[in-house]
């Protein structure tokens, strides 16, 4: 895991979300915290644990891409989990602990691409050396043999001529390199060969396991592969089709990976971060809409899993003492003192995010690294357009997803969305027929292609509903 500080942790979430700072302030601290306790000692290391965090804000102000980047900022685990799509036991639905299950999955996924990256220069090397021998297929079957047998098979009259030989097997080394170069530079891509692949039409056993649903497959072909080699079958593709082939089995063989699973589970009990949104969704009494099984048997069932205690997976047991648990809800039908006590205990850090201001979202417009703006230039320079946006146009653009939000449903952040494609529609449509290779968005052309919607915001058409 990266070392950050949290004023740095800050400084990276201000390049992709913009405000909320006291909810930055928060996840910095905890993700810190994290680096703080792996330098105590084990006995206290053991008796500290995550300072679980609830967010408290409307939909579209970025709870979400909060947790989300912090997680990528670190590489840790991270999944995103829905409160309402659990259920309490007995009823049909997802259990509390598939959550557990899903990031130990993510943790060991990340963990054996980290181990690939590491060994992707050796897969590469091996790769194309497998690539040539398909495209060379009589060099491999001689590769073995003596020049005499190359040239002679059989025959009982050996050659005396050994600078015939010599030239011989030269020029066949050259005819091989010269297809190398052609390989690395992407000439033979689309060439057809043929390989041996390993043949899966053998159709997977698998069984149930106590997971409320979760599938614990068993390959009964794979825990017979030491006894019984796999089978092996020709197959016609393409060289780009077959180094993808070839990456797989290469890499398989270089990377260990009961050390990657060990390392996984490890990662997910020390690092792992679990976003349950929705949380607001599961007090009691809320009035909203689908059945309404007990939202209190929901926490009551997730409450062992945030205070702690041991998830049987089908790559071994996972402890969830350590791991960061963040809350997200908009809590505008109910407050967070309605949970349980004993789940309101285990966050004990609660951080309210503000709705967006109408400069917030000229600054969302342009400012990230990931701006909506940058997205669409991006996108019609494709075409061969370049889109340029006035200042006064954005400020207009800023202005209208601000009411859209105050007059009808606030959507947060996803109604520049809404804006942005109305707007970019007919210049989307008509790019590729385009004679000029530029195109200037001004404040006139915005107030035009919104004039209807300006004219009605005090009437609340609500057009723009998601």
């Amino acid at each position: 895991m990266k070392e950050y500080t949290p004023s740095q942790i800050v400084k990276e979430l201000d390049k992709y979300i913009i405000g909320q700072t006291e909810a930055k302030k928060s996840v910095a601290i905890a993700l810190r915290n994290r680096y703080r306790r792996r330098k105590l000692s084990d006995e206290m290391r053991d008796e500290i644990t995550p300072k679980n965090i609830i967010m408290m804000g409307p939909t579209g102000v970025g709870k979400t891409e909060i947790a989300r980047r912090l997680a990528k900022l670190v590489d840790a685990p991270f999944i995103k989990v829905e409160a309402t799509k659990f259920t309490e036991v007995g009823y049909v639905g997802r259990d509390v602990e598939s959550m557990v299950r899903d990031l130990v999955t993510t943790s060991i996924r990340l963990v054996k691409q980290r181990e690939l990256d590491k060994v992707s220069e050796k897969t590469k090397a091996l790769v194309d050396e497998r690539l040539l021998d398909a495209i060379c297929p009589q060099q491999k079957k001689n590769a073995g043999k003596g020049a005499y047998d190359m040239f002679y098979g059989n025959s009982a009259q050996p050659s005396t001529d050994s600078a015939v030989l010599s030239a011989a097997v030269t020029e066949k080394e050259l005819q091989r390199e010269e297809l190398r170069k052609k390989l690395e530079n992407g000439e033979l891509e689309d060439m057809q060969i043929e390989i041996m692949v390993e043949d899966r039409s053998s159709v997977p056993i698998g069984i149930i396991g106590e997971g409320g649903g979760d599938e614990i497959s068993m390959n009964i072909g794979g825990m017979l592969g030491n006894i019984f080699p796999p089978k092996k079958k020709k197959r016609k593709t393409t060289v780009s089709q077959a180094r993808k082939i070839f990456e797989n089995e290469e890499s398989a063989k270089l990377i260990d990976m009961d050390a990657i699973t060990e390392e996984g589970l490890r990662s997910a009990e020390q690092d792992g971060i679990i976003f349950l949104d929705e949380i607001d969704k599961i007090v009691g009494g809320y009035k909203g809409n689908g059945p309404d099984v007990s939202r209190e048997g929901v926490q009551r069932d997730i409450l062992p899993i945030v205070e702690g205690c041991t998830v049987n997976t089908k790559y071994g047991p996972v402890k969830t003492d350590y791991m960061l648990f963040i809350g997200a809800g908009a809590f505008h039908m109910s407050k967070v003192s309605d949970l349980i006590p004993e789940l309101q205990g285990r966050f004990p850090i609660k951080v309210k995010l503000e709705s967006l201001t109408e400069e917030d979202f000229l600054n969302i417009l342009t400012q990230p690294q990931n701006a909506i703006i940058k997205q669409y230039t991006e996108l019609l320079k494709t075409e061969d357009l370049d889109l340029e946006f006035e200042q006064e146009a954005l400020e207009v653009l800023a202005k209208m997803a601000y009411l859209e939000n105050e007059t009808s449903e606030n959507i947060g952040a996803r109604r520049l969305y809404t804006v942005i494609e109305k707007l970019l529609e007919e210049i989307s449509f008509y790019a590729p027929e385009y004679d000029q290779d530029k195109f200037v968005v001004t404040k006139e052309y915005v107030k035009n292609i919104f004039k209807d919607e300006e004219e009605d915001f005090k009437k609340d058409t609500g057009r723009f509903i998601l």
